[in-house]
């Protein structure tokens, strides 16, 4: 049986001794509101027991107990406006004064706003839009519509991917941690492996021959299993920055057309600017049937998700899809019309792409300099840095990426591990070019402190 520490690759441990020695530089009252926590919370991993208190968060920055300020590159992918951002917090309070709450069977202006303002981001604008009230529940609802509009309930996911925590959301997911003791879980569900995994199975460094070989074994699965629905996927891998060349999804967009399968894309981390494109597909010239959005929608003060599907699929009249309480969300449609307002008047994918620039520059510098970096990804905002033991072997250095970790967050910069050994940085595209830098000079100071131990 797999131990709990190796099941834990999505996200970095939160009961290794790294983290009980940082827990003991904590003053007595932060340390006893921990306490406190786990006395009122279920323990789950990468969850309890927490990291620390924290008392503000603004801009780019969260504020723990104690007073110190961390550079928040983490966010749980929910901040691309920043923190408490202001045009979000007039809007919410603003709509929490006139209507708070929409009764099912009710509409509004607003909530016709946000839904015309996530269709009008679209390359074609051709699609209708449901709200649910998490990114969990709006891949259950694409689930549904695609079953409902082929008729067939089967459903290609990938190994590696991660979609949401719910029973039908784990069922597709392809991360073990959420899986385990959970016993039968949504019949249909089948995992190809993903492309990021061909590249060391076919040892080909070459980003079209790796495609074709990851498509070609997705057209096996089609013709010998059958009653294929829907193709779920992310078109950025958002935990360690894994990117599709674009030959990849021209390809899947023509199999899933000649097949009759609703290809479903999962952008709930990596939408709204992240990428460099509002939406991530936007990057490769093609668009889904089904798109699920989440996390930042709400401008990190809502929560607040929604799947867009083809207009053309609407024609699920005759079953109930959601029915959720919050069907009609107005609260939340007012963070997702200040925060799509915000990135346009800000210049906020301008930014992006600015920074992104400046970004790959450090990433080349430092992987031109230290053997310990195996490899860098970036799209956009989105970035990840591969810490391995010698750089051909491929050998994940787990160890270093979280020894980095504890000491970038002791210096004031917080970020996520992913897959053990990847340092995935995901900031605000509000995020400054003083602010990338802080990041990369502390990066390269806890790669010479720790790459040699």
């Amino acid at each position: 049986m797999l131990s709990q520490v190796e099941l834990n690759r999505e996200g970095d441990i939160n009961f290794s001794q790294h983290r009980k020695n940082w827990i003991q530089t904590l003053d007595e009252q932060s340390r006893g509101v921990l306490t406190a926590d786990e006395s009122v919370f279920m323990k789950q991993s990468m969850s309890t027991p927490c990291l620390n208190l924290i008392v503000d968060a603004d801009g780019c920055y969260i504020t723990d107990g104690q007073g110190q300020k961390y550079l928040d590159f983490h966010g749980n992918s929910a901040h691309q406006v920043g923190y408490k951002n202001p045009d979000v917090i007039a809007a919410v309070k603003k709509q929490l004064d006139e209507l708070p709450f929409i009764p099912r069977r009710y509409t509004s202006d607003i909530v016709i706003a946000a839904a015309q303002a996530l269709i009008n981001k679209t390359i074609s604008k051709d699609y209708k839009v449901l709200f649910t009230p998490s990114g969990s529940a709006a891949v259950g609802m694409a689930l549904k519509v695609a079953r409902k509009i082929t008729g067939r309930h089967k459903v290609i996911s990938m190994w590696e991917s991660f979609h949401g925590a719910g029973l039908d959301a784990i069922s597709v997911g392809g991360e073990a941690i959420f899986r385990k003791d959970m016993g039968p879980l949504m019949p249909g569900c089948i995992r190809a492996i993903p492309y990021n995994a061909y590249r060391n199975l076919i040892n080909s460094s070459c980003p079209q021959a790796v495609a074709k070989f990851s498509l070609d074994y997705i057209e096996y699965i089609i013709k010998n299993e059958g009653d294929i629905g829907a193709i779920l996927f992310e078109p950025i891998r958002a935990t360690d920055t894994h990117i599709p060349p674009q030959f990849y999804f021209e390809r899947l967009r023509e199999i899933c057309d000649h097949n009759g399968i609703l290809l479903i894309f999962d952008e709930i981390p990596t939408a709204l600017g992240r990428s460099g494109t509002f939406y991530v597909h936007q990057n490769f010239g093609i668009e889904p049937d089904i798109l699920v959005l989440g996390k930042g929608l709400g401008g990190a003060v809502i929560p607040q998700a929604a799947i867009l599907i083809k207009a053309k699929y609407d024609s699920a009249q005759d079953i109930s899809l959601g029915h959720y309480t919050f069907e009609k969300p107005a609260v939340g449609c007012a963070a997702i019309c200040a925060t799509i307002g915000y990135i346009d008047e800000y210049g906020l994918l301008a930014n992006c792409k600015k920074q992104s620039e400046f970004a790959v520059q450090c990433a080349k510098k430092l992987y031109d300099t230290y053997e310990c970096i195996g490899d860098y990804r970036i799209a956009g905002l989105l970035l990840s840095f591969e810490l391995v033991k010698e750089r051909f072997s491929k050998e994940k250095n787990e160890k270093l990426a979280e020894e980095i970790l504890y000491y970038c967050l002791a210096h004031g910069l917080s970020f996520k591990v992913s897959a053990g050994n990847c340092i995935t940085w995901h900031p605000p595209l509000i995020v400054t070019r003083e602010q990338l830098a802080f990041a990369f000079e502390l990066f390269e100071e806890g790669i010479k402190k720790f790459m040699g131990k």
